[in-house]
């Protein structure tokens, strides 16, 4: 968290809640920590950089980036990567590395509503940048109505949330300023 920090130092309020999280639940990975979990998702761009992929969630019926729970895996650069493969059919993708490290795009927490027996909850997810290799055919999960990529260039415009346009504008200057590789 320390190289995240450092990269995004206005956000150490956040990180600091979710370290709290995570050293206080040893069950953190696991959907049954019932106060929330970590979960795991990925920001895709096209391979040409011009485009982002997201999925319309059919539970949530918005527009997100792809991701998931972690069923108690504590790679989240893993989970990241398995998510978006089960959920875009895209299996040529890869994650956006610094030094060779798997590094956090973003880091959200952000409430998940109570739906059937499940209570409300916090989701304390860990985002990933990811390039999708070219010429790849989409196939919608079961987790959502559409697949969809949006222009970059138009990011301001298609995206409605603002955790969604901060995820857009890091990757877009991440890849600009050749940062990371």
């Amino acid at each position: 968290m320390e190289r995240y920090l450092t990269r995004q130092p206005d956000e150490r309020v956040s990180i600091d809640h979710v370290r709290q999280f995570v050293r206080g639940n040893a069950d953190c990975f696991l959907r049954s920590c019932v106060d929330g979990h970590v979960t795991a998702s990925a920001w895709i761009v096209s391979h040409d950089h011009l485009r982002f992929l997201l999925t319309h969630h059919a539970k949530l019926g918005r527009w997100l980036q792809l991701g998931g729970h972690a069923d108690g895996d504590p790679d989240t650069a893993g989970v990241a990567l398995r998510e978006a493969r089960e959920e875009s059919g895209m299996q040529n993708l890869r994650v956006v590395t610094s030094g060779g490290v798997a590094f956090p795009l973003d880091i959200d927490v952000h409430l998940i509503p109570a739906r059937g027996d499940e209570p409300a909850h916090l989701h304390h997810d860990v985002r990933y940048l990811l390039v999708a290799g070219p010429d790849q055919a989409l196939s919608v999960s079961s987790e959502s109505h559409d697949l969809r990529w949006f222009p970059c260039a138009r990011a301001d415009e298609s995206l409605d949330e603002e955790h969604l346009r901060r995820m857009a504008w890091k990757a877009e200057r991440w890849l600009r300023d050749g940062a990371l590789s």
